[in-house]
């Protein structure tokens, strides 16, 4: 089934809560808007959020002779989406399960899906360096994986979380294609001035201590968070903004991997 996958970008970081779904979404809307046909693929299988973040709650994956069919996020079927979401009966339903059966859902995710000819696969990932990450790795030996996209707060408890990711990254081979540091600063909705709540340039840092390039910060915007569950591109809704211009700065990043 990966066979007419072209490119596979994997959205990574060794901390929960840092906006790895966020990230994931924006980026496959950001390549949907800029003309490529787009699979997004949430193997986070204990909280899958990608259905929320694209409206797609109650939609159903569809069996055909060749396997599962995806659930598709607009009309013209340029943005595929496959989620453990789709699967459960109750979005309130928790996934109890150990480590194997993770691995055989992840498993089939990456096999038995109809993702057909689609230039790029975002695959948004659970925390850690643990089973998921590594079944992910082994069912994509057979197609090249152009990077992964490195998400971090920038307090320092998550930039040491965050740094074990990149040390995951070398020792399996995976290119790091940057790191994107989110929740930096807050903007206020009547002055548009940006608050350090956390604090800022952990991200920042990191990328120049492992020497990878650094994309962009991500400042909480209440703006961009009333997109939280439309499914609507930041290109679109909110052309101008910073959000924007980091995921500008982000294809052109996997573009010039992909020419590499």
């Amino acid at each position: 089934m990966l066979e007419g996958v072209k490119h596979v970008v994997l959205v990574l970081s060794g901390k929960g809560g840092v906006g790895k779904s966020t990230v994931s979404t924006q980026l496959a809307l950001t390549l949907k808007e800029a003309g490529f046909k787009v699979g997004l693929l949430d193997v986070d299988l204990c909280g899958p959020s990608i259905p929320y973040l694209l409206n797609l709650e109650g939609k159903d994956v569809h069996q055909s002779t060749k396997g599962w069919v995806p659930v598709y996020a607009d009309e013209e079927q340029k943005l595929a989406v496959m989620s453990i979401g789709f699967l459960l009966k109750n979005r309130n339903d928790g996934v109890v399960w150990r480590g194997p059966k993770k691995t055989g859902m992840i498993k089939q995710f990456l096999t038995d899906v109809v993702w057909e000819d689609i230039d790029y696969l975002i695959i948004d990932t659970p925390p850690g360096t643990s089973d998921e990450h590594i079944t992910v790795m082994e069912n994509l030996r057979s197609v090249k994986c152009d990077g992964a996209v490195i998400v971090t707060t920038p307090q320092a408890v998550a930039v040491d979380d965050v740094l074990r990711e990149v040390t995951f990254c070398r020792k399996t081979g995976i290119p790091i294609i940057g790191i994107v540091e989110n929740m930096s600063g807050f903007v206020c909705p009547t002055c548009s001035e940006c608050t350090n709540i956390f604090s800022s340039g952990g991200g920042q840092a990191l990328a120049e201590m492992v020497k990878v390039p650094f994309l962009g910060r991500i400042p909480i915007d209440p703006a961009v968070g009333k997109l939280a569950d439309k499914g609507q591109s930041i290109l679109v809704t909110l052309p101008d903004s910073e959000l924007a211009r980091i995921f500008r700065r982000l294809i052109e990043q996997i573009t010039r991997s992909k020419e590499a």
